[in-house]
């Protein structure tokens, strides 16, 4: 008993002196993303603010491959210090374990979470040419005409694959999906008429609106965007307590001391109230999410159960 008591003692001597010293060195945020993303954008915007705040440089490591999962896998078996850190969007956490047979990583034992960061919410666009210009329109349209509308993804699993996934089971309609490699190619067919619509972040596709290239149905946002006061959202068109939104936050790996947990959700969220970051949040048209690791915690857990029963009920999965 004495050694036990004793054993643990230590290790939490051991725990606090290592939260006192940190941060030692460089901090990486291991980015599952290629560099151009919007996830590496992000991370590149935070990394000087979090530098500043620390007094260590932030590195940035793109890891990319398979769904994130080889970032996940990385920094889910790099020493627990604190020094590196998962910048990464929902879908490793949220999606990834009911859409995937197998996955290199456990979301919830291999992981500290420690804040939200952002998120971008998407919009509902269509080919000028689609015959409805509502949601309501386009629920009758796919009644009418069930399985001959196609939608454009950015890839099986991927957050415009399911959030329309979604949007077809709420509203009793079936669509067609075509996957691409990546968003921009989806959307480029959907602005040259080869497929119908799609789900994509409204600040990539807002200037080519007001140019008239193409129409946003909805946004997929809980309320109208204070800016945009004249565009529904999708739960107006007859969905109730529909979303459709992407976000991004960060992750240490599992046994991180508590302590450099909350030092580091503090700074981060310090960094995120920064005036320059939110002109730049301004710009993407996205909103931060800054949360405690609580908080964050139980909105991966509600998001899990989400898209389980969308992946489910739409019968995905990947070997």
């Amino acid at each position: 008993m004495r050694r036990s008591v004793v054993a643990l003692a230590l290790a939490f001597a051991a725990a606090d002196a290592q939260a006192q010293t940190f941060p030692a060195m460089p901090i990486t945020f291991v980015v599952p993303t290629a560099p151009g993303g919007a996830v590496d954008a992000l991370a590149r915007r935070l990394a000087p603010l979090l530098t500043e705040r620390l007094g260590q440089q932030v590195i940035i490591e793109n890891k990319t491959g398979a769904n994130t999962q080889i970032a996940a896998e990385f920094v889910a078996k790099a020493p627990p210090d604190g020094h590196t850190l998962l910048l990464g969007p929902d879908v490793t956490f949220t999606v990834n374990p009911h859409l995937y047979r197998k996955l290199s990583y456990d979301p919830i034992k291999d992981f500290a979470p420690i804040t939200g960061l952002t998120v971008l919410h998407q919009a509902l666009v269509a080919h000028p040419s689609l015959a409805a210009n509502t949601v309501p329109e386009l629920i009758a349209l796919a009644k009418a005409k069930p399985a001959s509308l196609n939608y454009g993804t950015f890839g099986l699993g991927s957050a415009g694959h399911l959030n329309m996934e979604a949007f077809s089971t709420a509203a009793g309609v079936t669509l067609v999906p075509v996957h691409y490699r990546g968003a921009a190619p989806a959307f480029n067919d959907v602005l040259a008429g080869h497929i119908g619509l799609m789900f994509v972040s409204f600040g990539s596709v807002v200037e080519n609106w007001k140019a008239g290239k193409v129409k946003v149905l909805a946004i997929g946002r809980a309320a109208r965007m204070p800016d945009y006061p004249d565009l529904p959202t999708v739960a107006e068109g007859g969905l109730p307590g529909f979303e459709a939104k992407s976000w991004f936050g960060l992750f240490a790996p599992a046994a991180t001391p508590r302590n450099i947990v909350a030092r580091i959700n503090t700074e981060m969220r310090g960094a995120l109230a920064d005036t320059s970051f939110r002109e730049f949040l301004d710009r993407q048209m996205m909103e931060t999410i800054a949360t405690s690791p609580e908080e964050y915690a139980e909105l991966i857990r509600s998001d899990s159960r989400k898209w389980g029963e969308v992946i489910n009920n739409a019968k995905l999965k990947i070997d």
